[in-house]
């Protein structure tokens, strides 16, 4: 229902197209929709609404209203987020090659108003539970992520001055979040909650080989807080990826399958059969009862626990990764998508002590597939033991771990 046209933050109410809300849940709506007519259309009215020095409005269409003082990065990276995850998903750089100007242009201004890399242009992290995240922390994150996308999209255009440029752009803005915001002795984010935490492992920031380290303090603050989420919406959009991609998927499931204040499952036990605007049932404000803010849990699916990831040198699921996580809370699970080249399908099931996983790799597409083993625990096909990676090409496959 939020998906009608281009993509609203609730149905009933404001019918907006707020920008955040649009990318918060992007891959949601690739994952479950052929959507790409959707947001090719809307990318189309942000071009539109872009004033000439490139600042974007908080709500696209607009009518003049949107253009003050949050409608940063956090929110209009639409503009470099969605054309490319569009890329991803299909292979098809039409969108991204159509925004590329309109990137640029938004990065220059980005660039005018932050020249040491840091800015505070954002709204911030809309909604949490109780923690307070650093704006300039979080708005220099997505200008990170707009850099980075403009340096591979000129990449890919063969524009090698522009890719040059935005890759020492990125790199900048990267060294100074980590200068002023990282402790590499603890591995901790400005004050280590969840969602400063999760951005830096979603969006790429944390030095190389530090992963590892950030998410298993992120697990560890987790626990702290109960097993339940302490977030807002730039930390519901990362904190369940970066906790199972890197290492920490049974804390993602425990969270992602919670059911008391605050989760997703709350919502359901007090009877929601949408995605609501507050974690705060009893809340004065923010109290849409179909809001699409925090929906970044039904892409999740597709990738925390089924595995089916986008390679992004192959992109269209032309090569696809598969990163089952086979979390202790579950007996089965089935996750199935339907890519440019036919349905992608990730199934596993315990049976005894072993977990048996079926793969379907679509004509004219690969896979490569890597399991997260633990112990002694070997994977097998047609009765040999695999490597840690292995390479498939299209067909049904059959693997046991045990």
């Amino acid at each position: 229902s939020n998906l009608m046209g281009y993509p609203t933050d609730c149905p009933q109410r404001e019918k907006n197209g707020w920008t955040g809300d649009g990318h918060f849940a992007i891959e949601t709506g690739l994952y479950n929709f052929d959507g790409i007519t959707i947001y090719e259309k809307w990318l189309a009215d942000h071009r539109d609404e872009q004033q000439p020095n490139g600042v974007l409005p908080d709500i696209i269409p607009t009518g003049g209203w949107g253009y003050g003082t949050a409608n940063g990065t956090d929110w209009t990276s639409t503009i470099a987020i969605i054309p490319w995850e569009i890329y991803q998903f299909y292979g098809d750089s039409k969108l991204l090659s159509d925004s590329y100007n309109s990137i640029k242009k938004y990065v220059g201004y980005l660039e005018q108003i932050s020249p040491e890399g840091l800015t505070s242009f954002g709204r911030g992290d809309w909604v949490p539970v109780k923690s307070k995240s650093s704006l300039e922390y979080t708005s220099s994150v997505y200008y990170y992520v707009d850099a980075n996308i403009l340096a591979k999209a000129a990449k890919l255009f063969g524009k090698q001055a522009d890719h040059k440029y935005y890759t020492a752009l990125a790199e900048k803005i990267k060294s100074a979040i980590n200068k002023k915001y990282f402790n590499p002795a603890t591995g901790i984010y400005a004050s280590g909650v969840q969602t400063e935490l999760s951005v830096a492992l979603q969006w790429g920031i944390v030095p190389k080989g530090m992963e590892a380290k950030v998410a298993e303090n992120l697990a560890k603050r987790v626990a702290v807080d109960g097993m339940h989420i302490d977030v807002g919406v730039l930390g519901a959009k990362a904190v369940l990826n970066a906790l199972s991609d890197n290492g920490q998927a049974e804390t993602a499931y425990k969270l992602a399958a919670q059911d008391t204040y605050p989760s997703w499952g709350w919502w359901i036990v007090n009877g929601a059969t949408t995605l609501l605007e507050n974690w705060d049932l009893k809340a004065e404000r923010d109290i849409s009862d179909n809001h699409m803010m925090f929906g970044e849990i039904g892409g999740w699916f597709f990738k925390g626990l089924g595995g089916i990831k986008i390679d992004e040198a192959n992109p269209g699921f032309k090569n696809i990764l598969l990163r089952p996580n086979f979390v202790s809370g579950l007996d089965h699970f089935e996750a199935s998508h339907d890519g440019p080249y036919g349905t992608i399908v990730s199934s596993w099931k315990r049976s005894g002590n072993s977990i048996i996983y079926n793969v379907t790799v679509p004509a004219n597409s690969t896979a490569n597939v890597r399991f997260d083993l633990s112990g002694a625990q070997k994977a097998y096909k047609d009765g040999k033991v695999l490597t840690a990676v292995t390479n498939i090409t299209a067909g049904k496959y059959q693997f046991e771990i045990r």
